[in-house]
């Protein structure tokens, strides 16, 4: 934790110089700000990891629901039903079932 909160302050300062400097400019500003947050961030989750460590939060009771009850969400919609009435699609079946025939008739005479 000291290592990294010490490299983002070491990267703060970094920025900041840059941002100094005569080519720095307002993004560098912007980096300076951030990284001191992100030093932060690393000491408030080293203390919360040494909390949760030390006094784990309490595990759930067999009272409190832990998953969602039948019927709250919507039902998923099942398939379409098929037409197998229309004519078209029965005679394009039937074309396509001709050609997988040819090809298998095909495949056969090839291998003879």
């Amino acid at each position: 934790m000291i290592v990294a909160a010490g490299g983002c302050l070491g990267l703060a300062w970094w920025q900041w110089t840059r941002f100094e400097s005569t080519s720095g400019d307002f993004q560098n500003l912007g980096y300076a700000l951030q990284w001191p947050m992100f030093a932060v961030f690393c000491v408030y989750a080293y203390y919360k990891f040494v909390r949760y460590e030390e006094a784990p939060p309490p595990a759930p009771s067999e009272e409190t629901a832990t998953e969602i009850p039948a019927g709250l969400l919507p039902e998923r919609p099942g398939p379409a039903a098929r037409a197998e009435a229309d004519p078209a699609l029965r005679e394009y079946n039937a074309y396509l079932a001709e050609l997988a025939r040819a090809d298998d008739d095909d495949t056969r005479l090839q291998r003879e």
